[in-house]
């Protein structure tokens, strides 16, 4: 199954988008039914990543300094716990990620996932793009599903995706506005600080137009 589409995000750049869509945790608190997604290595105990994601850094944040630390990096493995509900099918999969590229504005991602009853192999992208009012993202997803999942049929199985991936869109926007009010809080506009140096730093910006590099 092929799956593609657009999503807008208002009032941002190319480069608060990229970022927040490089942090795992602003990822796993936008995706719906995500319990979890944690960088690991080699064989996956889900039962003990579960426990030990309660005692990880799970917290939202603004500052780019703890984002580009815990950021998805290229060819790193990252586990996750999914529940999706698809008609009558609830299943909850243990899923295992691999980032196969990250160079801005381009993200690639080849995974698998199962559930017991279902399981499913995917390769999904995505690329921004400025716009005039914001950031465009364009996201492409090829995915080969079996079990109970595969059952219900792709007429059911296309809304839900395309509904899941509108709802996720959705909340890194909300998120981003967040996010980005609670860091303006308290500081006059315009002020220069310290933390914009650090912020332009990471962000790539300090000295150059990164839209100019695409």
């Amino acid at each position: 199954m092929e799956f593609s589409g657009t999503f807008e995000l208002e009032d941002t750049t190319v480069e608060e988008v990229w970022l927040a869509l490089s942090d795992p945790v602003l990822i796993a608190d936008s995706l719906p039914g995500c319990q979890y997604l944690l960088a690991v290595d080699g064989d996956v105990d889900f039962d003990e990543l579960g426990e030990e994601a309660e005692t990880r850094d799970q917290e939202l944040s603004g500052d780019p300094e703890t984002i580009a630390e815990r950021a998805f990096r290229e060819g790193q493995q990252y586990a996750a716990l999914m529940q999706v509900s698809v008609g009558p099918v609830n299943p909850t999969f243990e899923t295992v990620v691999t980032i196969v590229e990250r160079d801005q504005p381009r993200m690639r991602a080849e995974g698998e996932g199962n559930s017991g009853d279902s399981s499913f192999e995917m390769s999904s992208g995505m690329e921004l793009t400025e716009t005039d009012g914001g950031v465009e993202v364009q996201w492409e997803t090829e995915a080969d599903v079996f079990g109970k999942v595969a059952g219900v049929g792709q007429r059911v199985i296309n809304p839900v995706a395309n509904r899941l991936v509108k709802r996720f869109f959705s909340s890194v926007q909300t998120t981003l506005h967040e996010l980005t009010l609670a860091e303006m809080d308290g500081k006059p506009a315009g002020e220069e600080t310290e933390d914009t140096g650090i912020v332009d730093r990471l962000l790539g910006r300090s000295g150059s137009n990164t839209s100019d590099s695409k």
